[in-house]
């Protein structure tokens, strides 16, 4: 997997989700709720960065790309699923869609660990 674009990709998005909620969802959405967008933009930005690392860390052969496979689907179902459900919860006002948010936050703790163990691990 290209971790790489994808993450440039994923970046780019994280930007244009910043701006959006900055300039056209501030007079839209309550205090409380513009708090959720921001944070879901910035776990968005942060993660995609990670992703970034990831690809990059593969390709300088600092870590296996099957390693890195597994790290870069962890990071992308947590942006999934902890951004987009808070993303959706500050447009949408249903705040069961909550529910779905620690599921990413553990995608995300699990990508993190693994990376760790796995660049442990690995002797370039």
């Amino acid at each position: 997997m290209n971790w790489c674009a994808i993450a440039a990709f994923l970046l780019a998005l994280a930007v244009v989700l910043g701006a959006f909620g900055a300039h056209e969802l501030k007079n839209h959405l309550d205090a409380y709720l513009m708090g959720v967008w921001d944070k879901a933009v910035f776990y968005h930005f942060v993660h995609a960065l990670g992703l970034l690392l990831t690809g990059l860390a593969a390709r300088a052969g600092l870590l296996r790309p099957p390693a890195a496979n597994v790290a870069g689907w962890l990071l992308l179902s947590g942006i999934v699923l902890f951004s987009g459900s808070l993303y959706t919860l500050a447009l949408s006002r249903v705040y069961a869609l909550g529910a779905l948010t620690p599921l990413g936050g553990l995608a995300f703790i699990a990508a993190w660990i693994w990376l760790g163990v796995e660049l442990i691990r690995f002797k370039p």
